[in-house]
């Protein structure tokens, strides 16, 4: 049985430039400190996986792949008294979304406050918590306000959604805010403020601040619902998905002219460059009720929120950063400068946005995933709305990196929703294949169903030339990553919010209904057992120094043979 949460919602980018009359605002400072972005390479800015799990898929490639760790357990058993394989747990608040994350020896999580570690805070508020790796014993935490705003920008009791992104002695997140913030690993543990000296609180066991950058106040951001990016670093630069989108009454945006995708300075939190590209068209004359359901669906003007993550490649000696946008198009942008390389519109251009599981255009929840000069995302929308139908799609990077520079407007779209890569009419597109889509009444009476890929939330796993990729809907799908045939599928019976995680020849993958299901590798399918967590499990299950980390609703578990 599919399940979905109660929870009203879960989430658990001036220099003007006109173009034939379309002025896009692009911010840009060539006078900043991003030169290492320019020169550093793919393989330089990989995180180490042997020791750590530092950053939301491991990699600046976001792949959701593990090849250091072995031995990893598949089995376990959490009831008090029984446990098998449980290395230690935590308590966490009554929601958890952001993580985890493994660093430095210490194991980072988004939650709320449901479960105060500090009695003298009290009520709802965003919660980063930092746990000793080898124990599991509570170091400090960062505590951050709910906005006055309400619902409309940070949800009742949903807390930080945000997955950290760990490099040395730092610690870098969107907080519930919708503050990019850098924080000291250590917290106030270490006795010294090292940085912001405005901090609420300041006991031990809370959060040292460096700097935050209020994405609201400096940038006039307008978070719809919540703030969830997990920052992206780049030699000395971070890159963040603002959220900007909708308000309340979901048919206007509050502030188009505020940017959708940032890069900014690390050291300093100094923004070096922006982009509103998903709410520019509102610039041009339009705003009314019509124009912005016209607009949406002409893949013109974000949808709803904008709760997705970038993602870093380097094609042919050409680095570049890759933004999910809230109207349904991944874009490509020179880390250095901000400039447009190529776009790609992952909808139909027949589709059209609704609420609810009616509409068939979708935006991103998923993490694009680079591997073997590709990229692969899938469209989803806020689990909130359903199911419906959805599109997973192989983009290949080198003719995106070529035909983005003489297409015009940078677009590299397949043509007349024609998907197949090797019509005539796509020969100046990137794309390399698309799985999904409606299918014929034939094949709809055979799988129930008239679509063959749902919307999803899940970024992609890819090892050996297979991806691995779920849907909202419950169901684990097994793709050749260079055709994209299907070579099975997996109904869980219940609601999938977190991704496929491929470690030591196993597919691990969690549901809402607490359960991970473990997966042999391979072009067969071997359901090899189920891991019963008894809690809801709506983020990806990590692996670090041969410890599995599972992020429940309210626990997290560390799990290893003994």
């Amino acid at each position: 049985m599919k399940s979905y949460p109660t929870l009203r919602r879960w989430l658990a980018a001036g220099i003007s430039l006109a173009v034939l009359g379309v002025v896009v605002v692009l911010v840009a400072h060539p006078s900043s400190p991003v030169g290492p972005v320019e020169k550093a390479r793919a393989d330089e800015i990989q995180a180490k996986i042997s020791d750590a799990w530092a950053l939301f898929g491991g990699t600046a490639s976001r792949n959701m792949v593990n090849t250091v760790d072995k031995n990893v357990p598949f089995e376990c058993n959490v009831e008090k008294g029984q446990e098998k394989n449980i290395k230690w747990s935590a308590q966490l608040g009554s929601k958890s979304y952001g993580g985890p994350i493994i660093a430095g020896g210490q194991v980072y999580a988004g939650t709320n406050n449901e479960a105060p570690r500090n009695p003298k805070i009290t009520g709802d508020k965003g919660i980063l918590m930092c746990f000793k790796e080898s124990d599991g014993s509570f170091l400090w935490q960062a505590v951050h306000d709910k906005l006055a705003s309400g619902i409309v920008n940070d949800w009742t009791r949903e807390g930080l959604c945000s997955t950290p992104c760990v490099e040395g002695n730092r610690v870098y997140y969107v907080s519930n805010r919708c503050e990019l913030v850098c924080a000291d690993t250590h917290g106030f543990l270490d006795g010294k403020n090292d940085g912001a000296h405005d901090e609420q609180y300041t006991s031990k066991i809370d959060a040292d601040f460096i700097w935050r950058l209020d994405m609201m106040k400096e940038l006039n951001v307008f978070p719809h619902n919540m703030s969830a990016c997990a920052p992206l670093i780049v030699g000395d630069v971070i890159f963040v998905v603002t959220a900007n989108g909708v308000d309340e009454g979901h048919i206007n945006v509050p502030s188009p002219k505020a940017p959708s995708f940032i890069a900014v300075d690390k050291k300093t939190g100094k923004l070096l460059w922006s982009d509103n590209s998903p709410s520019n068209a509102l610039l041009q004359g339009a705003g009314k009720e019509a124009d912005f359901k016209q607009l949406v669906n002409k893949g013109e003007l974000l949808m709803h929120g904008q709760w997705s993550n970038p993602a870093y490649a380097e094609v042919n000696g050409h680095p570049q950063v890759i933004f999910p946008g809230g109207d349904g198009w991944l874009r490509s942008f020179e880390p250095a400068t901000g400039k447009l390389l190529w776009k790609f519109d992952c909808n139909p251009k027949n589709s059209k946005y609704e609420l609810g599981g009616r509409g068939t255009r979708s935006d991103f929840i998923a993490t694009p995933v680079v591997y073997d000069k590709k990229v692969y995302i899938g469209v989803g929308q806020d689990p909130e709305h359903y199911e419906g139908v959805g599109h997973l799609w192989c983009i290949d990077l080198e003719k995106a990196d070529r035909l983005g520079r003489t297409n015009k407007d940078n677009d590299v779209s397949p043509k007349n929703d024609n998907f197949d890569p090797k019509n005539s009419v796509n020969k100046d597109s990137a794309l390399y294949w698309h799985f999904g889509g409606p299918v014929s009444p034939e094949l709809a009476a055979k799988i129930g169903r008239d679509y063959q890929f749902g919307r999803t939330m899940s970024t992609c796993a890819i090892h050996d030339g297979i991806v691995y990729v779920g849907e909202l809907a419950g169901y684990l799908h097994c793709l050749d990553a260079q055709t994209g045939e299907e070579y099975w599928n997996h109904d869980l019976k219940a609601a999938i919010w977190g991704s496929a995680y491929w470690v030591d020849g196993k597919v691990y993958i969690g549901t809402e209904d607490g359960d991970i299901f473990v997966f042999s590798h391979g072009k067969q399918k071997k359901v090899l057992g189920t891991m019963e967590m008894k809690h809801p499990v709506r983020s990806t299950p990590v692996v670090a120094n041969g410890v599995m980390y599972v992020l429940t609703e309210s626990v997290l578990y560390a799990i290893a043979k003994p």
